[in-house]
């Protein structure tokens, strides 16, 4: 019914380049938390199209039965309705997990902001050098 539509770029959305700057971290929580939002989304649309397209293709099989046919075809057509209703299901879950993935890429960049985004503030602020972060803590 419909061909897997190719990706633009093979890049990361937010690669790991060990830019630890409270923007940068902020940034890259961002473009995560989106490109899985669009995740989501798109695993959503397939999991219904491949739902109808099982729907479809068990009503096929009741044709090809009703025709008359011979019956291989309509066990391998009801084999096609039952693989494609299970692939459906196997892209629920993983929609589920990209949804999750989503909502703690969220809940992390509120995390960050809320532990380091005063500090950032200060930093950015200041005219004189300041420590990093941690700078203290050996």
């Amino acid at each position: 019914m419909s061909n897997p539509a190719p990706r633009s770029t093979g890049r990361a959305v937010a690669p790991a380049d060990g830019d630890n700057r409270y923007k940068s971290v902020q940034s890259k929580l961002d473009k995560l938390s989106k490109a899985m939002d669009d995740a989501g989304l798109e695993l959503e649309a397939l999991r219904r199209s491949m739902k109808a397209n099982a729907a479809h293709t068990h009503d096929v099989a009741g044709d090809i039965e009703h025709a008359e046919l011979d019956a291989k075809f309509v066990q391998m057509t009801n084999w096609v309705s039952v693989a494609l209703g299970g692939a459906a299901l196997e892209v629920k879950r993983l929609c589920d997990r990209a949804q999750e993935t989503a909502d703690l890429a969220h809940h992390t960049k509120r995390t960050h902001a809320k532990l380091y985004g005063a500090l950032d503030d200060i930093r950015s602020n200041r005219s004189e050098r300041t420590p990093r972060p941690g700078f203290f803590n050996r």
